[in-house]
């Protein structure tokens, strides 16, 4: 009987695994981060890399409004089945893939400027879940080993606030208290890390 419900929730994790998945893609060699790779799946969970090969993604999950949002763009998109390149002349910005995987098919497009309005807004969005990882990376990382830095980077996460470029701010919680409860850094960095954590745990506009 037990090994009966280890293999359900073995086949359980499975499905899972399998089921619908967005995933986007940026390589533009000679920029900081040369790639970036989000994928989100169906359920919010969203995992962010800059290594096809990065065996350590940074994951974090998103609410269901904003994955509801994000998915209703790529069927819009009718899920990546049609060109997505401008038939203009730009310059180049890197090569973007959009990508729908739903167990063993999946869809995808490639382009480096699109005019349509849709593609548009979805590419915003993968890049903001792109920002919000690359400040969670640089506010921990700062935090563990950069004392005399993490100033900087709690300066760079309050501006992505202010501008409205956060998923899911609040993730960022219990870093910030962690932070804000620590003596170890600077009370400025301290202070600031507070003062975060009221504005996000605040009032929604």
């Amino acid at each position: 009987m037990k090994r009966l419900a280890c293999l359900l929730l073995l086949a359980a994790a499975g499905w899972a695994a399998d089921g619908p998945r967005l995933f986007y893609s940026r390589s533009f060699p000679g920029s900081t981060p040369a790639y970036i790779q989000v994928t989100v799946e169906k359920t919010g969970e969203v995992e962010y890399r800059e290594a096809v090969d990065d065996d350590l993604p940074l994951k974090y999950k998103l609410n269901d409004a904003d994955t509801a949002a994000i998915f209703g763009l790529a069927e819009k998109l009718d899920y990546f089945k049609h060109p997505l390149e401008a038939p203009v002349k730009v310059a180049f910005m890197g090569t973007k893939t959009f990508r729908y995987e739903d167990g063993g098919k999946q869809t995808e497009v490639k382009f480096n400027y699109s005019q349509d309005v849709t593609a548009q807004t979805l590419l915003d969005w993968f890049e903001r879940l792109a920002e919000t990882a690359q400040l969670r990376i640089s506010v921990e990382r700062a935090a563990k080993y950069d004392h005399l830095g993490l100033m900087k980077a709690l300066l760079g996460l309050e501006a992505s606030l202010d501008r409205a470029r956060l998923a899911d701010a609040e993730q960022f919680l219990p870093l910030l208290d962690r932070i804000a409860a620590n003596e170890t850094y600077m009370h400025t960095a301290r202070a600031r890390a507070a003062e975060i954590a009221e504005i996000i745990r605040g009032p929604k506009k």
